[in-house]
């Protein structure tokens, strides 16, 4: 009987499974057709297909704008998504999101001591045959290297996932703090160019730097598949999942360590992202009613991806040139349902 009803809700999950991975292809054909120039379905699909549309400017458009531009959304959504999914279950708060331990702010102080303190002037670039693009992508990269590390170490010697916490937002509003130091004595074009990047993108990848965002952002969605396990014993508390037999201390720093690299990633190649990855997770649980993470994780990352792919829909304005800050279109969406938690519940502290 227990075997029948297993086997019963494994097919069940499986087939919602399918479904999410059937409509992403379809927002992903239908993101590619959509834009300052519209494109038929039909000669998307055969693009697809035989890697031509029979127009030369429409391939143009596909191969070296939308596809790259869709393929980020796609990551980049995932990415977020299970990020928030699993600092939500380590902290037990509902309100824990990817960037939680100061991460983005490490990659935001990165990008700003390169910003304002001019080390991508044009002499610097010409000089050492690097773009501006991966300069930046190197900052934020450094800075969230360097805040990866510094709260590793503390993981390693504190057992309160609480003090853990406070300890990565501390990190973020002194990092905050030097960046406000830093605009302050900047000038105007440099602040412009800081505030620019502080909107995120999801269009400004190219294919060279697609070679090496895909497989990063690849193999962390796939380790955070294995990590589903652990962390359902967490679900019971940490003091049961001891119990259980469960390593705290290594477990924590791996659940960390792979959110910090998918987090630090599309920080340092796409700019910050804010509220999809807190309000995502919660959006995912309440539409499929599971705390499970064996098919809460694949949800999140199949979900997230399309969610993004219709939030960079909405954000480039079909049939117009003008294209919104992906973060404008991410906080209109995360930021009511973020109040909406705060009101409906009592306490920050998260009960599955």
């Amino acid at each position: 009987m227990i075997n029948q009803y297993l086997e019963a809700s494994k097919s069940k999950w499986v087939k919602v499974l399918i479904g999410l991975g059937v409509g992403l292809i379809l927002c992903l054909l239908i993101n590619l057709s959509f834009g300052s120039v519209s494109i038929e379905l039909s000669k998307v699909f055969a693009f697809f297909i035989g890697g031509t549309t029979e127009n030369d400017s429409w391939d143009l458009i596909l191969r070296n704008f939308r596809l790259p531009k869709a393929l980020t959304a796609v990551l980049v959504g995932s990415a977020l998504s299970v990020s928030g999914l699993q600092m939500q279950t380590l902290f037990r708060n509902p309100l824990a999101g990817p960037y939680v331990l100061g991460i983005s702010s490490g990659a935001g102080l990165g990008v700003a001591i390169a910003i304002f303190l001019g080390f991508y002037v044009g002499g610097f670039l010409e000089l050492s045959g690097i773009g501006r693009s991966w300069l930046l992508v190197a900052a934020a990269g450094v800075g969230s290297l360097s805040v990866l590390l510094v709260i590793s170490l503390a993981a390693s010697r504190i057992k309160d996932s609480v003090t853990l916490l406070i300890i990565g937002l501390m990190f973020g509003a002194a990092s905050g703090a030097f960046v406000s130091i830093l605009q302050f004595f900047s000038q105007a074009e440099n602040i412009q160019a800081y505030v620019i990047w502080s909107f995120g993108s999801l269009g400004s990848l190219s294919w060279t730097e697609l070679s090496v965002f895909i497989p990063i952002i690849t193999l962390g969605l796939i380790f955070s598949i294995l990590l589903s396990k652990p962390l359902n014993t967490l679900l019971l508390g940490e003091n049961y999942a001891v119990s259980l037999g469960l390593n705290m201390k290594k477990t924590r720093l791996l659940i960390i360590i792979n959110t910090a690299v998918l987090a630090g990633t599309v920080t340092a190649f796409c700019g910050p992202i804010a509220f999809f990855g807190i309000a995502l997770p919660h959006l995912t649980r309440m539409l499929f009613n599971t705390s499970n993470h064996l098919f809460l994780t694949p949800l999140v990352i199949l979900f997230g991806g399309t969610l993004m792919l219709l939030f960079d829909f909405i954000a480039q304005l079909p049939g117009i040139e003008t294209t919104l800050p992906i973060n404008a279109v991410t906080a209109l969406f995360g930021a009511p349902f973020v109040i909406y938690l705060l009101l409906r519940k009592r306490n920050l502290y998260y009960s599955y």
